[in-house]
């Protein structure tokens, strides 16, 4: 061997043979994260398919808390003696993707004190669908995992009296009373029909013995927070702009600051706001843009026809996903469009049911849609109909289902992702995508009459639907700009409702929802925060790949490395490292 070559491998194997100890190390402690997180949490390991947690109800006693809090400092200082630049690359990648999963935890444990300060936290204990949605297993043994967890919610709700403060937000007791209520209505009636095809009479006397003492403490619950909460609410929710901001850096790996974000969501808003005005002259320039769109949510199928008429819609959506080259999607792999489960219609518009990404038995994907109710009057069935329109319906089945929600679960599943990838997830990329998904369908020519090119009929067919899309980007754009407003700004309720109803044409309701939600969920700017970041991802890669570019193969690069915050997606996709950095 040449001595030089035998001097350079001398020195080298000791440089390669740390390198390996630190990836062997990584993956140990990324294991040991991950069992103790699971551990901690057995309804998301449930819902994400690790079935040997099936029966167990999340604890919040103090005692739990404080050690699953304690349990995440521990592995934030353990994470920290890892570089990114000393693992391989994957490894570089997942230790930031588990960084920012942790900082996310520990800043509700710490900055938002959501076990304090939170009462909607303990309300929801009783979201048990999975056991019900679900044929993981046989029916006796699901009812009597729900028999297990339902036992110990009257538990976890003394455990919520126990740690709440005397002094909590009002939209977070107003919602979680709601919240409550309606949980315990749902164990009382749906929760009870679901279960009625059990034989075994000593499983159905125990389960309906516990979900009756189940439903009782959740009425108990919110007749608690009426009388002993709500006189002494406070009006202040917000984070504050060095919390938001620190929030935005660690969990989504955003340097810019809220300011700037809002600069740029009410530019975008203006500009969205011209698009809906525009398509809006296209198709009836004597009236204003809300009377156009009003006029154009009047067509719509038979509340008989509604699921045929969004199942053959999304098969054709399906095909012009695939026709197009839009996304790989496995051939054999559909959704099934039904009716929603009456247990889960209260909340529920349209939703998309996948299995959880280790699911090995259950494995249908359902695409809810919710149906009008007999009991209502002709009025009610008209008004939920206008929300079903061809153009806001098909748009909304892009972003449940194809190329968006199910098909970045489709190619989750498809693609080498490890357990980091698939369980955490950001919420930006995930609700981005599939916001992002809407537009793009559009700009790709989806919903162009083809017929007769050129057309007027095809011009207003695709003004309307992008009306429908305008709509839904301009939602998003307010949530973004209240989200910045009311958590660094000190916008109040009543404000945010009226920025809805000014700038996305709300109705008063529904746009004191979205100001409600903004008041707990500040990350609702993720939709259009993600939707931008991928749109300025795509245009550099595009840049970048000149003529090779294929819209395909940057959708298939972009939801085959799981679900990590888009900053990391720019270090993948983009060769040039000073571009990493440019998040919007």
């Amino acid at each position: 061997m040449n001595r030089f070559l035998a001097l350079v491998l001398i020195v080298i194997a000791p440089v390669i043979s740390a390198a390996q100890n630190n990836d062997a190390e990584f993956a140990a402690v990324t294991e040991e994260f991950i069992k103790g997180y699971l551990n901690a949490r057995p309804l998301l390991a449930t819902r994400l398919g690790f079935h040997e947690y099936d029966g167990r109800a999340d604890d919040f006693s103090r005692l739990a808390l404080d050690a699953e809090l304690q349990r995440l400092r521990r592995f934030e200082d353990r994470l920290r003696k890892f570089e990114p630049e000393e693992l391989n690359a994957r490894n570089g990648i997942d230790l930031r993707i588990l960084q920012a999963a942790i900082a996310n935890e520990l800043f509700e444990f710490q900055e938002v004190h959501k076990f304090e300060r939170d009462p909607m936290t303990y309300a929801h204990c009783a979201d048990l669908n999975i056991y019900i949605a679900r044929n993981f297993a046989p029916l006796d043994d699901r009812v009597r995992s729900l028999t297990a967890i339902e036992s110990q919610i009257p538990n976890i709700l003394i455990a919520g009296k126990t740690n709440l403060e005397s002094m909590l937000p009002k939209p977070h007791i107003e919602l979680a009373i709601q919240i409550a209520r309606g949980s315990a209505d749902f164990l009382r009636k749906d929760m009870v029909a679901a279960v009625d095809a059990v034989k075994d009479q000593e499983v159905r006397g125990n389960f309906l013995d516990t979900n009756r003492k189940a439903a009782n403490a959740l009425s108990d619950f919110a007749t608690w927070l009426e009388k002993e909460r709500l006189p002494r609410a406070t009006l202040e929710f917000g984070l504050g702009e060095a919390r938001y901001q620190r929030w935005l850096t660690e969990t989504e790996l955003i340097d810019l600051p809220p300011e700037k974000i809002l600069e740029i969501g009410l530019a975008k808003l203006k500009e969205e706001q011209k698009v809906f005005a525009d398509a809006a002259k296209v198709i009836d320039p004597s009236k204003s843009p809300a009377e156009v769109f009003k006029q154009l949510q009047k067509e719509h199928p038979t509340a008989e026809k509604l699921i045929p008429e969004i199942a053959k819609n999304l098969d054709q959506i399906r095909s012009y996903v695939t026709e197009h080259k839009i996304v790989g999607i496995p051939p054999n792999a559909k959704a099934q469009v039904k009716e929603t489960p009456q247990y889960d219609r209260a909340t529920s518009f349209a939703s998309m049911d996948t299995p959880g990404p280790f699911e090995k038995k259950a494995t249908e994907a359902f695409y809810y849609v919710t149906p009008v109710e007999s009991a209502w009057t002709q009025q009610q069935k008209e008004e939920w109909l206008t929300s079903f329109n061809y153009y806001t319906a098909d748009v909304t089945s892009i972003h449940e289902a194809y190329p968006g929600h199910y098909a970045q679960f489709l190619r989750l599943n498809a693609s080498a992702a490890n357990k980091v990838e698939k369980i955490f997830g950001s919420y930006a990329f995930i609700e981005g995508w599939a916001h992002y998904c809407e537009q793009m369908m559009l700009d790709e020519g989806f919903g162009a009459q083809k017929k007769v090119p050129g057309s007027v009929e095809e011009q207003k067919r695709a003004a309307k639907y992008r009306m429908a899309q305008s709509s839904e980007a301009l939602l998003r754009l307010c949530r973004l700009c209240v989200s910045v407003k009311m958590h660094t700004q000190g916008m109040g309720v009543d404000e945010a409702t009226k920025f809805f109803q000014q700038n996305c044409y709300y109705e008063e309701k529904p746009a004191r929802d979205e100001a409600m939600r903004g008041t707990f969920d500040y990350g609702y700017l993720n939709y259009s925060l993600g939707k931008m970041q991928i749109m300025k991802l795509r245009e550099d890669y595009k840049a970048q790949q000149g003529d090779e570019f294929s819209l395909e193969q940057f959708h298939n690069q972009l939801l085959d490395h799981g679900m990590p915050p888009i900053r990391l997606l720019r270090e993948i996709l983009l060769k040039d490292k000073a571009k990493w950095d440019e998040t919007l």
